[in-house]
C-alpha cells in the first residue's frame, strides 16, 4: 500500500479553547469512557503502523498536558502551538527533521473517531497534490446574505465537507502554509493552504461518523460512536 521511502508523521493542532462546548476546560481534556478527547484521538493514529510519531501543538500555557500519562509515549512529541490553528500546524512541521521526505497527517485533536479503513485509504494517495478525507453534502445547502437570508440554493452535487486527517508532503505545506501568511489568507484546513499555492487536493470519502466535537451535544454522539467497533 506505501512505498518504503515515504514517511508518515502526523500533526495535531490542540492548543484552542473549544469556547463553544461551554465547559470549564478545552474540549480536547473532556472524557469520553474514562479517557480524554485527546487521547482517543491519538490512539486512532497510534495504532496505526504507519504512523511514526505524532506531534501535538499545545498552548504553552496549558496546565494539562503534565498532567496526562499517555502523552509521555516515545512516539508522542510536544510542541507549543500558536494562535491559531495554521500556527500551531506550522509549528508542528518544524518540529520535522526532513520535511522532503516526510508526509504529513494533520488531524483534529476533537476528532476521536477516525476509522482505520478511512486512513488506510488516504494513505494509499501518492501524489504531490495531497488528499483529505471529506464526506459529500447531504442535506440543501444555503447561501446568506449578510442579513441572514437565503440569497441562494447551492447545487450540492460538487460540494464536500472537509474533514481530517488531510495528508500532505512536509515541506510543501509547510511553504503553503508561509505563504498564507504573507499574503494574509484565512487558513481554515492545510488544504486551502494548498489550494492556494495551485494544488490541488484529492477527496477521498470519508465516514460520516468521523465527526469534530464542536458543541455540548457533539460529545454524547462520539461517545456512542466510539463504543461500537469502528
Amino acid at each position: 500500500m506505501n512505498t518504503p521511502l515515504r514517511q508518515f508523521i502526523a500533526v495535531v493542532p490542540a492548543a484552542g479553547v473549544g469556547s463553544r462546548m461551554q465547559a470549564g476546560k478545552p474540549k480536547q481534556y473532556l472524557e469520553i469512557q474514562g479517557k480524554t478527547v485527546l487521547e482517543h484521538t491519538l490512539n486512532a493514529l497510534l495504532a496505526h503502523p504507519a504512523v511514526s510519531k505524532i506531534i501535538v501543538a499545545v498552548a504553552p500555557d496549558d496546565p494539562y498536558p503534565a498532567q496526562l500519562a499517555f502523552l509521555r509515549q516515545p512516539k508522542i512529541q510536544l510542541t507549543t502551538g500558536g494562535d491559531t490553528r495554521a500556527q500551531s500546524v506550522f509549528n508542528g512541521l518544524c518540529q520535522i527533521d526532513s520535511p522532503q521526505n516526510t508526509w504529513v497527517l494533520v488531524h483534529d485533536a476533537a476528532r476521536p473517531c477516525l476509522n482505520r479503513q478511512d486512513l488506510n485509504r488516504l494513505l494509499e494517495i501518492d501524489d504531490e497534490n495531497g488528499a483529505i478525507l471529506a464526506v459529500p453534502a447531504v442535506d440543501t445547502v444555503k447561501r446568506a446574505t449578510e442579513q441572514q437570508q437565503i440569497q441562494r440554493t447551492e447545487d450540492r452535487s460538487r460540494l464536500w465537507l472537509a474533514q481530517t486527517p488531510q495528508l500532505f508532503r512536509a515541506d510543501l505545506l509547510k511553504h503553503a502554509l508561509q505563504q498564507a501568511f504573507v499574503q494574509g489568507f484565512s487558513v481554515t484546513d492545510e488544504a486551502s493552504a494548498m489550494e492556494l499555492m495551485g494544488f490541488r487536493p484529492h477527496l477521498v470519502a470519508g465516514r460520516g461518523d468521523n465527526i469534530k466535537i464542536t458543541r455540548p451535544e457533539d460529545l454524547a454522539l462520539a461517545e456512542f460512536y466510539l463504543s461500537r467497533t469502528l
